[in-house]
């Protein structure tokens, strides 16, 4: 008899402890789902600020740049106008060049007009690539007017 008892108290115990951990697992279960949610609402609204910031950050690039190529163009008229008054040989040879530099001020004036969000890579990619044609106009017109006609 004692046997008997022993092995059903044992055999309860073993029961008991099936069961309260299948319950633990599933409580681990739900609180895991949960978690998972969480994360992708977090992960829909990082996107959702991230895109935004670019968007932000693409508005402010395109006023800025507007404005130094709006700089570019009044150099540019500025320095014809000088130029205007200027000996015929070297008139020839500013307005030459001064065209070449309208060209490129026109063509970063349409790639920076003709831009569409494609992603952040793409976005960096075009960012350094009109800062660097910005640099090498802003060189240019510098290195025109170094030997300026007076």
């Amino acid at each position: 008899m004692k046997k008997t008892i022993f092995t059903l108290a044992i055999a309860t115990i073993i029961a008991g402890a099936m069961i309260t951990s299948c319950q633990y697992s599933t409580d681990k279960a739900e609180e895991a789902e949960e978690n998972i949610k969480d994360a992708k609402e977090k992960v829909i609204e990082a996107k959702q600020e991230l895109s935004s910031a670019i968007n932000d950050s693409i508005v402010q690039f395109k006023k800025e740049s507007g404005e130094k190529i709006s700089t570019f163009e009044k150099d540019i008229s500025d320095f014809k106008a000088k130029i205007a008054t200027g000996k015929k040989e070297t008139k020839a040879e500013y307005e030459k060049k001064l065209a070449s530099l309208e060209q490129m001020n026109n063509e970063l004036k349409k790639k920076l007009e003709d831009y569409k969000d494609n992603g952040k890579d793409n976005w960096s990619e075009f960012k350094s690539e009109v800062n660097h044609d910005m640099d090498e106009l802003g060189k240019a017109f510098k290195d025109l007017t170094k030997n300026n006609v007076k």
